[in-house]
């Protein structure tokens, strides 16, 4: 990951379990070798940025994984998709319901 950043190259997170993570390794300049139980909720507001990118399914509203993805992509693009998914019938949760979110 230090290595894809220092070479301009998108970090793509693959769920918000590693968005949690990474923000919680990252010290400002890179992302540190950690072990423990991250408590970091990234919410607008509160997130320093490492991941360019997010594979994630779609969630309930009021879930606390959407403040997390307006905060990295913005409520603008989130939505428009969620829009997408409910004017289509997309299925939710487990039955692939998965969304690549780029925001860098």
């Amino acid at each position: 990951i230090n290595t894809a950043k220092q070479q301009n190259k998108r970090v793509i997170a693959a769920g918000t379990t590693v968005i949690r993570a990474l923000e919680s390794a990252w010290d400002g300049a890179g992302v540190r070798s950690l072990r423990g139980v991250s408590r970091k909720f990234v919410r607008p507001g509160v997130v320093s940025g490492v991941a360019d990118g997010l594979l994630t399914g779609l969630h309930d509203p009021g879930a606390s994984h959407l403040a997390m993805l307006f905060a990295l992509a913005g409520e603008e693009l989130v939505m428009s998709g969620y829009q997408e998914a409910v004017a289509n019938a997309y299925l939710w949760h487990e039955f692939g319901d998965s969304q690549l979110l780029l925001w860098a």
